[in-house]
C-alpha cells in the first residue's frame, strides 16, 4: 500500500498516545506531535515525537521484544503503529522524562473510534 497517509504535509498535534506491549501493559506518551511529509520521489512519510518517562519504556522493552504504539489524533483518526522505530535519551532515573522520536516501520492501521475505545480501557497504564 503505497498511499498509507491521508493526511497533507503539516505538522499535527496527537490528542492521545500510549506505548503498548502485548500484554497491553503501557505507558502514556505526553505532547505528541506527528510530521508529515513529502520525501523523494513524491512519497510521503511521516514522523513523530513526544514526552515519556524514560524508566517506563526502559520497563516496557525489558518484558517485552517489541513495543507498539497507538495514535488519537481526534474524530475518526486514530492509527496503530506496529513495531516502530522509537529513540529516545538515555537517562535512566524513575522521574526523568525526556523527548522521544518515532516513526512507522510499516503503514499505520486505522482503528475504528469503538476499536480504539475499548483497546484504551484494556490497557494497563505503568
Amino acid at each position: 500500500m503505497s498511499n498509507w497517509i491521508p493526511f497533507e504535509d503539516a505538522t499535527y498535534l496527537v490528542e492521545k498516545a500510549f506505548v503498548l506491549a502485548a500484554d497491553k501493559t503501557a505507558a502514556v506518551l505526553e505532547q505528541a506531535v506527528i510530521t508529515v511529509f513529502t520525501g523523494r520521489g513524491g512519497k510521503k512519510g511521516v514522523s513523530g515525537t513526544g514526552r515519556i518517562r524514560n524508566i517506563l519504556l526502559v520497563q516496557l522493552l525489558e518484558d517485552h521484544d517489541d513495543v507498539d504504539l497507538i495514535l488519537d489524533l481526534g474524530g475518526e483518526f486514530k492509527y496503530y503503529l506496529t513495531s516502530p522505530d522509537i529513540s529516545g535519551g538515555k537517562v535512566f532515573a524513575p522521574d526523568t522524562e525526556s523527548s522521544v522520536q518515532f516513526s512507522p516501520t510499516s503503514p499505520w492501521r486505522q482503528i475504528p473510534e469503538d476499536e480504539f475505545d475499548v483497546l484504551v480501557e484494556q490497557l494497563k497504564i505503568l
